[in-house]
């Protein structure tokens, strides 16, 4: 099989408020911290962390009745951005009242209590159907929580909602031509970035990402194989996190989500992660997750980062420019770069990266459905017949066993499950290409001794919408020094590039707002850790967002 004609085919086929503040009291106007004109006296909440919300729940400067029905008018009130598939609005403003009849009982609240969080719509919820976003599943309802949403329920989270994806969370833009379970039309809905409606939040975790930007949910759960977290954090202004995969099953699994849990890609690959505004409230719900404790920040004197240049190239001047700022601003800390490169990562990882992406669908689906708490049955033949977007339907195209393609205009074997089988057995061997690609990350933390690699999430800011093919199979435009040009790949390869490999090698990786373009689009910086180094990313993180300060929200 031709990995990289797999790669270039694959969709050609188709800040807040200060704690000091709220002592005043909620009611009493609170103003934004830096100025930011777009908070106005009349919505002084929107403004509030994860963190802060439920901080001031507990200490009773905060109702969450209050803050749940802030939230539900603000989501009905930017419902135009497409963000959310389903608005758990009665039993939310339910469970709200009961946290402050609770807090009034005197009864001990849990770590969340009453802290609303949006769900992307391929994770399991039992009281609310699990949709994928796509027309076989309108009705589907799962009998369980995902285990990571469990626990966040249990620490008092409240489901606001579940959000929009990019069908059946195979893509990256998010423009889902089915956005609802009683949508009678076929047109496009893209889900709209809030700080430019004319371009893309990134996905498969947009609807998400768009909520938390958008001030009508301080966090959320999204889900991520190749970069669906950390990309619309990146194109939205807000944080994202991937946590430790491992070998995709035990061993190294941060989060104990199974693929019976979220409508599944890769069980290698994919994992449940959680979106917020800040770092910190990333920390807050990886603790409550894990049962873990939220780290400290870490100092960043002395803190050694990697720069491979891999992942600096082909960047677009608009983000170079902010990547840059941010990077002297880290070494004005105390952080030391390290200019060393992880040398042959991108051509290691184009060859493992889409046999697994597209061999593990075939048996992930069919091992979801066989689930009791997921019946009925459903096949992957089922579900290919009835995609809409049309970029989603060239992806599930590949899972047939029978049909002839047409490459670069010459026609070439079906691209069926055998095809898959072959090359996943030799990538997934013990000498295979995953392996390596896990022993070059790891040789290069020891040997370099850094504690985290340094990148830009993305090489280009959030691209304009294709509501005519969902993810355009063109080369998309940028500026490498005031020169015009075209990418290489097209929107779904361009928007992974940098995302990518660590999937495949199971590693942690965190996305972080680090400023805004000249045109006002938001950037985000990566880092990823060795396997397991999930807090200490974290950690890392909080103090990196310490020192560049919080993005301006979006004017909605």
């Amino acid at each position: 099989m031709n990995t990289n004609t797999s790669r270039r085919n694959f969709f050609k086929n188709t800040t807040a408020v200060s704690a000091a503040a709220m002592l005043g009291g909620v009611g009493a106007g609170l103003t934004a911290c830096g100025g930011d004109s777009t908070y106005t006296p009349e919505d002084p909440l929107l403004a509030l962390t994860a963190t802060q919300v439920v901080a001031n729940i507990k200490n009773g400067t905060l109702k969450a009745e209050t803050y749940m029905s802030t939230m539900i008018a603000r989501a009905k009130a930017a419902s135009g951005l497409n963000a959310m598939i389903f608005l758990n609005e009665t039993a939310a403003l339910a469970a709200a009242k009961k946290v402050d009849a609770d807090r009034a009982a005197g009864k001990t609240l849990g770590a969340l209590a009453g802290l609303p969080i949006v769900v992307k719509d391929n994770i399991n919820t039992k009281d609310m159907k699990t949709t994928g976003g796509t027309p076989s599943l309108r009705n589907h309802q799962p009998k369980k929580n995902a285990p990571s949403l469990q626990k966040l329920i249990d620490a008092g989270a409240i489901v606001l909602g579940k959000s929009n994806l990019h069908e059946w969370a195979f893509g990256i833009t998010n423009t889902n031509f089915f956005l609802s379970t009683d949508q009678s039309d076929a047109a496009a809905r893209p889900c709209k970035n809030p700080y430019d409606n004319t371009r893309i939040p990134g996905g498969s975790s947009g609807g998400t990402a768009v909520a938390i930007a958008a001030r009508f949910a301080p966090a959320g759960l999204g889900t991520d194989t190749g970069g669906s977290t950390r990309i619309p954090a990146a194109f939205c202004g807000i944080a994202g996190f991937r946590p430790s995969v491992g070998d995709g099953a035990n061993k190294g699994r941060r989060y104990l989500d199974t693929v019976t849990d979220a409508l599944p890609i890769s069980t290698t690959r994919d994992t449940v992660g959680p979106m917020a505004r800040t770092v910190a409230d990333l920390a807050l719900l990886d603790a409550v997750i894990t049962g873990g404790e939220v780290p400290p920040a870490k100092s960043l004197k002395g803190l050694k980062v990697g720069i491979p240049a891999a992942f600096w190239t082909d960047l677009d001047d608009s983000v170079r420019t902010v990547a840059e700022a941010a990077k002297k601003k880290l070494a004005d800390a105390g952080v030391v770069f390290v200019d060393k490169d992880l040398e042959g990562i991108i051509a290691l990882n184009d060859a493992i990266s889409f046999p697994i992406a597209l061999h593990e669908p075939i048996d992930a689906i069919p091992k979801y459905f066989a689930s009791p708490d997921n019946a009925p049955a459903r096949t992957v033949k089922e579900i290919r017949e009835q995609i809409v977007s049309p970029d989603v339907a060239g992806a599930f195209s590949f899972f047939n066993d029978d049909d002839l393609r047409i490459i670069d205009g010459k026609p070439t074997a079906p691209f069926n499950k055998a095809n898959f089988a072959t090359a996943y057995a030799g990538i997934m061997a013990s000498d295979g290409g995953r392996v390596q690609l896990q022993k070059l990350y790891k040789d290069y933390f020891a040997a370099q001794g850094v504690e985290c690699v340094l990148f830009p999430t993305t090489l280009l800011a959030a691209p304009k919408i294709d509501a005519a093919a969902g993810s355009s199979s063109g080369k998309l435009p940028y500026t490498v020094g005031g020169v015009a040009k075209q990418t290489a790949r097209d929107t779904f390869g361009t928007c992974i590039f940098n995302t990518d490999p660590c999937t495949n090698a199971g590693l942690p990786s965190l996305s972080i707002p680090a400023g805004l373009t000249a045109a006002g689009l938001p950037v985000g910086m990566e880092i990823d850790g060795p396997l397991g180094s999930d807090t200490n990313l974290l950690a890392i993180g909080m103090a990196m967002e310490a020192v560049w300060g919080s993005v301006k929200a979006p004017a909605i």
